[in-house]
């Protein structure tokens, strides 16, 4: 498969000779992983690899500030190199973030193959959610001083940079003592708050009008 896909990756590039590609941008660490094999920098000339996330800070497209508290997971397949992820995360969606340890227990074909263990990797892992929520709400009461809209009770977004993590996330939404427990995506919470709520039909609406390129290789 590996093969076959640095093939027709070549094949992109001699069809598409007359753009200067400088960068492929992925959103899984996983697949980034993968691809860093592929020796992207020599089927398009000096390219690079990089993280979505990384690539959004970079061109400084950040949410405003004074963003509410967020959970962040970070996955075990890591798709931010470039520095901290701690550091990436909170430069895009403000200071108030906090890091919620432990596998998630989904990833990969974990909780299909060996649902025993990954069963006893989700109860840990909601025990550590649950210490993360007392740990936000107090400090996001302490920001607001003491009446901040995540102090007591309310549903509590986590964030990720992984899409299998995000599923499996999604698992643990009814865990929480005071509220509900949201997995969302990072970039597609920025879409949401940046572009509003109908971001992405819209833009299914724009790349559907003429705004993909279509190249038969």
């Amino acid at each position: 498969m590996i093969t076959d896909n640095r093939v027709l990756f070549h094949r992109v590039a001699n069809t598409l000779n007359y753009l200067d590609i400088k960068t492929v941008v992925v959103s899984c660490g996983t697949c980034y992983d993968q691809l860093a094999g592929y020796e992207f920098d020599k089927i398009f000339r000096g390219c690079r690899l990089i993280d979505i996330h990384e690539y959004l800070l970079e061109k400084r497209i950040t949410l405003p500030a004074g963003q509410g508290g967020y959970l962040y997971h970070e996955p075990c397949h890591n798709p931010m190199k470039l520095q901290d992820s701690m550091k990436t995360v909170k430069a895009l969606v403000g200071g108030q973030v906090r890091k919620s340890e432990r596998c998630c227990g989904e990833s990969g074909m974990f909780g299909v193959g060996r649902p025993d263990i990954a069963t006893q990797v989700r109860f840990r892992k909601e025990e550590e959610l649950r210490k993360d929520e007392a740990a936000l709400r107090e400090a996001m009461k302490d920001a607001a001083g003491g009446v901040g809209a995540v102090a007591a009770k309310g549903n509590i977004k986590i964030l990720t940079s992984c899409p299998s993590c995000l599923q499996g996330l999604s698992r643990y939404s009814h865990d929480l003592r005071n509220g509900l427990l949201e997995a969302d995506y990072i970039v597609v919470e920025m879409a949401r708050q940046i572009l509003g709520e109908s971001w992405l039909p819209d833009y299914v609406h724009a790349a559907n009008s003429g705004g993909i390129e279509r190249v038969l290789v």
